[in-house]
């Protein structure tokens, strides 16, 4: 008994030194929410006292009435007493009343937004963040999820008129500026997601079907990481976003080169016809049906989802890609991606390659299947079951694509070759998910499963 009673005055003071010397505790402040921080705080005393106190009369009692070699226990038993009971519940009304009552007060202020306060949507979905800003008429167009597709991710209505001028950030980074009320309107387009940025100290849920809201001041510029914190699938850690706080002048800078909703629907339509002359150059590596070309480097395109391409080769332009060490052949694309640079030309060859016969690339990959249809069952989630792509994940095609293409940017992302430029935000999630495929033959073996869904 005296060596229990030593091992919970031990577990008393490991505790404390813990808690007291530990290096993991909030981030530094970035917002308006301190009495956050004093809430949790009275709840670390209070708690903390109470737990000390507990253990530490347990241990007591423990030593005091422990039996004694020749002796009877000292211990009395008591069934009723009126006075431990009143002790105990006066302690305990006080204890819970000093945690509840300075969060009632910050509930009262989270729930009031100040009428200074201006909105910014934030969408979430599996497993990606977006936003929308009101235009010049400070008004939100209708959104509805039947609206959704590639060329409109938000659903905004595309008859109401107040959505035409909407700022639309497809981008999981947005600005904010500094010290300048906001209203974060929540919004989920499938699943439960919550938004959540540590340095703001204020959290809530997005409840599909409902818009819920919460509202901060950030005080710090900088650049912080939002995630969401509700376990929301398999590439729940993957879904992550940031959140710029700029000076008023550069905020104003950046919104002035956002794209309004209107702006995303007037992207020129592809010709087909006008765009295979234009293809011509890239068909000396790609090969004239898209087929693609492994001794020169060149993956299959035929097939290959063309708001995919359309984002890489935007990445290209602006350099995300074909920027990183090691990435010898995104080098050689960057330039050949600047004869395409013009809007109108761009999407003119990718109408062509949308009318290219999507044949199967040769199989140049051995490995287990089976064991390749296991680790599959999570890239599923993201590129579809049949390996088909999801532009609703931001995941492509990978069923009938050069295999050997397939393993080389798998490897890329696993050594952050490919994912790691800070504007790659799909490319860091890849990252992240590569790193599942442990072992010298995994990534082999799933790209050997990809190959039997031709």
């Amino acid at each position: 008994m005296v060596a229990l009673a030593v091992v919970l005055v031990l577990l008393v003071i490991g505790s404390l030194i813990f808690h007291f010397a530990s290096p993991w505790y909030f981030t530094p402040l970035a917002s308006n929410w301190s009495t956050i921080d004093f809430t949790v705080n009275v709840t670390f005393w209070v708690c903390g006292i109470v737990f000390v106190a507990v253990n530490l009369f347990t241990a007591y009692c423990v030593w005091r009435f422990r039996q004694k070699k020749g002796k009877p226990g000292e211990a009395h038993y008591e069934p009723e007493s009126k006075k431990l009971e009143i002790i105990l519940t006066a302690f305990t009304t006080v204890g819970v009343a000093a945690m509840l009552t300075p969060g009632l007060f910050v509930w009262g202020n989270f729930v009031t937004v100040p009428e200074s306060a201006t909105d910014f949507e934030a969408v979430g979905k599996q497993w990606h963040w977006s936003y929308r800003l009101p235009g010049k008429d400070g008004k939100f167009g209708h959104t509805e999820v039947r609206f959704m597709t590639v060329d409109n991710p938000l659903g905004i209505d595309p008859e109401d008129a107040a959505g035409k001028d909407d700022v639309v950030i497809a981008s999981p980074t947005m600005h904010l500026a500094v010290n300048q009320p906001v209203r974060a309107l929540l919004r989920s387009t499938d699943v439960l997601h919550d938004f959540a940025v540590p340095q703001f100290r204020v959290k809530m849920d997005l409840v599909p079907g409902l818009v819920t809201y919460q509202w901060f001041t950030p005080t710090v510029p900088g650049t912080y990481e939002m995630l969401c914190e509700e376990l929301c699938g398999v590439g729940h850690f993957a879904m992550r976003g940031k959140m710029v706080v700029d000076e008023p002048a550069a905020y104003q800078t950046w919104l002035a080169s956002q794209q309004t909703f209107a702006d995303t629907q007037a992207r020129p339509v592809g010709n087909a016809t006008v765009g295979a002359a234009s293809y011509a150059v890239c068909s000396a590596c790609h090969g004239p049906q898209g087929e693609g070309n492994q001794q020169l480097n060149a993956p299959k395109l035929a097939g290959l989802n063309d708001w995919y391409m359309r984002r890489q080769l935007l990445n290209y332009q602006h350099q995300v890609r074909g920027t990183t060490p090691g990435d010898t052949y995104g080098v050689q694309m960057a330039p050949m991606a600047t004869i395409v640079a013009d809007p109108a030309t761009r999407e003119n060859v990718l109408a062509h390659i949308n009318t290219l016969p999507n044949k199967p690339a040769p199989t140049t990959i051995a490995g287990d299947a089976e064991q390749g249809r296991r680790l599959f069952e999570t890239c599923q989630l993201c590129h579809g079951d049949k390996a088909e792509g999801r532009w609703g994940t931001n995941a492509p095609r990978l069923a009938s694509m050069s295999d050997w293409y397939l393993v080389r940017q798998l490897e890329y992302f696993r050594a952050r070759v490919r994912g790691a430029h800070p504007e790659d935000i799909y490319g860091d999630q890849m990252n992240m998910m590569a790193t599942a495929l442990v072992g010298p033959g995994a990534v082999n073996d799933v790209v050997a499963y990809i190959n039997t869904l031709r």
